[in-house]
């Protein structure tokens, strides 16, 4: 089990839904490589609305059905495993904005099987 210490960093990728990387999802592609890297774990939230950059809105309402939905993609890790992606999201991210901040990790978890 990874092991995090008390004090880590929070990766935040805001990119839209139909944003691709090599042929598959942007989001796919970069928790795929964030699993690759071996941090300690990233989730994938879809937003109900938004807008970006370009201010254009994209929202689930039904009248207004976007293909192109908010997407967030969260990691939370070391500063060093952190730092060692940066490149490789900025390679793959064309557009979006990523944040990045410091976080206190009270609890990381795992049962084991016995």
């Amino acid at each position: 089990m990874n092991v995090l210490p008390p004090e880590c960093e929070l990766l935040r990728i805001f990119i839209g839904e139909s944003d691709r990387h090599q042929g598959k999802p942007l989001y796919e592609a970069i928790v795929a490589e964030a699993k690759k890297s071996g941090v300690a774990g990233a989730t994938v939230l879809r937003g109900l609305m938004g807008f970006g950059a370009h201010s254009r809105m994209h929202t689930a309402r039904i009248l207004r059905l976007s293909e192109d939905l908010p997407i967030v993609i969260e990691i939370v890790d070391s500063a060093e495993n952190i730092q060692a992606l940066l490149p490789k999201f900025d390679e793959m991210i064309v557009e979006g904005l990523v944040t990045l901040e410091k976080v206190r990790v009270i609890a990381y978890r795992c049962q084991q099987n016995a």
